[in-house]
């Protein structure tokens, strides 16, 4: 019994050194973050986390690797889940029905163009296998290195080809979240905060970048951003499973294996959340106290995001990968805001 007990102990303390090294980052930025100076020049808290984050990643984390990097993967994607989830006590129902059959469709023709395109260009244009584009092409699609990591043992992909799709859809990924912001007032008189929060929503790679882009433009595009970004997410689960019944007919007959399908729970109890606070049942001073925490959690993941982004993965794509995964980031930008004017047109 005291074996175990000292196990659990030490399991525990392997994830203590990186939750307190992406804490200090969040400290840093949560107070960077509140000087008018810094917040006026379009530098959100969540913003410098992930910018302050590379920093120490491409410096100081090397030597501290070793020890820290539990902790900031277990931020990276645990924390970033609680975190989406919680988000909820943000949203109520009337603003997700708000997004509504318009943000479904904007976000279904977004994702299966920009699949397809990957299909296309990664095999009979760049020359890559149909695992390296179909992996990159989930990331750039749905919803980053989640997705990529969730179409893995789907497509029954190399580990060096995940490593790629990561890196690409991280790099452009985190460009986006300087990138939109900047857009945003040149392109204001076609899209209200709500629309170019879909639009963001609908087209930046990780969930952790459609907040920090939305959260440098205004609370109205953050909210609309985040349920574009969380239905979009959920299609995937039913991207996988198609994608499943694709390798299944691909594959030499007699291969009768399952693949697994991942599904994004953490997506559904966002919503579900949103729907609870829809009722008002938890005092303003609770909810308030939830949003903060979420705010915490939302930095120490974004932190862990930029300490794990290193300039070396550039090296690690290669030119075809990246020059695909760019192909694909102008695509989301040109295509996607089109298709997000048109949907919108259609349905005003």
């Amino acid at each position: 019994m005291s074996e175990i007990t000292l196990q659990h102990h030490r399991t525990v303390w392997h994830f203590v050194p990186g939750l307190a090294l992406s804490a200090a980052v969040t400290g840093v930025a949560l107070w960077g973050g509140s000087i008018p100076a810094i917040a006026g020049a379009g530098f959100s808290a969540l913003t410098l986390a992930i910018l302050l984050g590379m920093v120490v990643g491409n410096t100081v984390y090397p030597k501290l690797w070793k020890a820290c990097d539990g902790g900031v993967i277990f931020a990276k994607q645990h924390l970033l889940r609680l975190g989406i989830i919680l988000y909820g006590f943000r949203l109520t129902f009337s603003q997700i029905a708000d997004v509504g059959v318009s943000g479904i469709a904007i976000d279904a023709l977004t994702l299966t163009s920009t699949f397809l395109l990957a299909c296309f260009i990664g095999q009979k244009v760049f020359g890559l296998d149909k695992q390296t584009s179909w992996l990159i092409g989930a990331g750039s699609s749905i919803c980053g290195a989640a997705a990529v990591l969730a179409t893995e043992p789907v497509a029954k992909a190399e580990a060096s080809k995940v490593t790629v799709a990561v890196a690409t859809v991280v790099i452009f990924g985190t460009l986006a979240i300087f990138l939109y912001p900047a857009m945003y007032p040149l392109v204001a008189h076609w899209f209200s905060p709500e629309t170019y929060g879909i639009y963001i929503g609908s087209t930046v790679h990780e969930v952790a970048q459609v907040v920090a882009a939305g959260h440098a433009i205004s609370p109205d595009a953050e909210n609309a951003a985040v349920i574009a970004k969380m239905l979009r997410v959920m299609m995937l689960a039913p991207f996988l499973i198609i994608l499943a019944a694709r390798v299944k007919q691909l594959a030499p007959a007699g291969s009768g294996e399952k693949s697994k399908i991942t599904i994004p729970w953490f997506a559904i109890l966002f919503i579900v959340v949103a729907v609870f606070n829809s009722f008002h049942l938890l005092p303003k001073a609770v909810v308030d106290m939830l949003v903060t925490l979420d705010t915490v959690l939302l930095a120490m993941a974004m932190a862990a995001l930029g300490v794990t982004t290193h300039v070396s993965a550039l090296k690690k794509a290669g030119a075809k990968p990246l020059l695909m995964a760019l192909v694909l980031f102008v695509w989301l930008i040109v295509g996607g805001g089109a298709i997000n004017l048109a949907v919108h047109s259609l349905m005003a």
